[in-house]
């Protein structure tokens, strides 16, 4: 179906693509693997025709094509999903899928009752049986990511591209995408899938493509690979296992007490503590209220009502700067627009929750600064050319390191993580890891929310578990099995007592 050979691409000194190559077939999933700042982005971005590549050739259906923008390659039949959905949300379901001036028309202007059909027609090749006249913004997360495929089938997408699809998706409605993408390869439709999940990877394709420094390191049939050979190949190197030590908590020790918290329509009567040197996760599906939680004790909830202390002294959380100087750090899901401002420098992004708190008119400590800056690129072990580069030529992981660096720096009591780990490869993720463990033994009280359950039972010496704003189980490590949260989550409360 399509074949690139040979792509390269430059941007200034860096090289992100090597003569890297790629071979989809009709009727295949096809992963594509790496480490962030690998070129996959890269390679797919010259595919679909966003970027220009500086040499290789790019051949479709048997003819080499060279697009000169997205355009050109979603009419050649080559669409793009992304993890950040683009969606309209207070159009509907038919509207989305024929965005634009691409609806049904006749001699009285839009003609409703055809796009309406049409949509109903794609849809349907997805099994999706969602009312074309619902407003998007009212579905669920992967409903919403089958509506974006839908209109990128309804462009009759010969190529479907599905970058990190997953990554705020709960496994129930992960499920539901895997499905609908199943379907596709009866249709004869080649998918790119790429996931730094990897038993996603192992799950869905039928072959794989791993790139490493802008060049391919492996391919071939997922069968011929399994997670440490996969893991290997992207990262050159064994990856170093994480051993934690999961202790007791002693409630005489809590840093974070939380009692009767409650935002309404969102979180209920929640009451939980964390210990210094604990790890606390919150596990539970998309809209179970864990992000409502943490940012209601950060001060982003206005409503939220209850009592918190910060080394049994009362904190009342109105706005992040209370929270900030009450000893509170807050890594949000969504780093590129929440946790960083990627137009500024690393520096910048590092020092900011820092100088923050700084006197108004002080003077600005320039050696301290920059001391403390190149402190925390060592201690982290970001990797960007300079400090004074903006985040955003950074890849996913180091620009996570960024965030935590930055928070880290204010020496806070509390640290709230929400999807810590979101879109960053294997490796970075084993460097988030450390860090938390490091933070965890240095005394800090740690309280995470994620959508992955390994990850939970990975770091965490209690795991909660939410279902509809309420806190509706306390597991230790040891009781945390995978079947076991996944219940509570989805409200059965017979598995074991709360």
């Amino acid at each position: 179906m399509l074949v690139a050979v040979g792509v390269r691409k430059r941007y200034g000194g860096v090289h992100a693509l090597r003569g890297a190559r790629l071979a989809l077939r009709p009727g295949e999933v096809h992963g594509l693997c790496g480490e962030n700042g690998s070129g996959k982005s890269t390679l797919l971005k010259v595919i679909s025709g966003q970027v220009d590549s500086d040499g290789g050739r790019v051949v479709l259906g048997g003819v080499e094509t060279r697009f000169a923008d997205p355009a050109e390659a979603l009419a050649a039949g080559i669409a793009t999903v992304s993890q950040e959905r683009t969606v309209v949300p207070d159009l509907s379901v038919a509207e989305n899928i024929f965005l634009g001036a691409r609806k049904a028309r006749s001699w009285r202007g839009i003609d409703w009752r055809t796009t309406r059909r049409r949509a109903r027609e794609v849809l349907d090749r997805l099994h999706c049986a969602v009312d074309v006249d619902t407003p998007v913004g009212s579905l669920r997360p992967d409903l919403q990511q089958l509506v974006e495929i839908a209109r990128a089938l309804s462009t009759d997408a010969r190529v479907l591209i599905l970058d990190e699809p997953t990554s705020s998706l709960a496994d129930d409605e992960v499920e539901s995408l895997f499905a609908a993408v199943r379907r596709l390869k009866g249709s004869g439709v080649a998918t790119v899938f790429v996931s730094h999940r990897l038993n996603e990877v192992f799950r869905l394709v039928d072959r794989v493509t791993v790139l490493r420094d802008g060049e391919v390191v492996g391919e071939g049939l997922i069968g011929d690979f399994d997670e440490p050979r996969l893991v290997h190949l992207m990262i050159g190197r064994e990856l170093e296992d994480l051993v934690v030590d999961h202790r007791r908590h002693q409630l005489e020790d809590a840093v974070l007490r939380v009692r009767d918290l409650t935002v309404p329509g969102r979180v209920e009567a929640v009451t939980l503590d964390v210990g210094a040197g604990e790890i606390v996760g919150l596990a539970g599906l998309v809209g179970a209220g864990r992000s409502d939680l943490l940012g209601a004790l950060f001060g982003l909830e206005r409503e939220a009502t209850g009592h918190i202390e910060i080394d049994g002294a009362p904190v009342r959380l109105r706005d992040p700067a209370r929270a900030m100087r009450a000893g509170i750090a807050f890594v949000p899901a969504d780093r590129a627009r929440q946790g960083l401002v990627l137009d500024m420098s690393v520096a910048e992004n590092m020092l900011m929750a820092q100088t923050s708190r700084a006197a108004r008119f002080a003077r600005p400590r320039r050696a301290a600064e920059q001391a403390t800056v190149d402190s925390a690129v060592q201690d982290f072990r970001i990797v960007s050319a300079s400090t004074t580069n903006p985040v955003w030529q950074l890849s996913g992981g180091n620009q996570q390191k960024i965030v935590l660096a930055k928070w880290f720096g204010t020496e806070p009591r509390a640290l709230l993580l929400d999807e810590p780990t979101r879109g960053i490869d294997v490796a970075a993720k084993a460097e988030v890891y450390r860090l938390l463990e490091a933070a965890k033994a240095n005394g800090l009280a740690i309280l995470v929310s994620s959508s992955e359950t390994p990850e939970l039972q990975r770091l965490c010496d209690r795991i909660l578990v939410m279902f509809r704003g309420r806190i509706v189980a306390r597991l230790t490590n040891e009781e945390a099995d995978e079947a076991r949260i996944a219940g509570y989550a989805i409200g059965h409360d017979g598995l074991a007592k709360p």
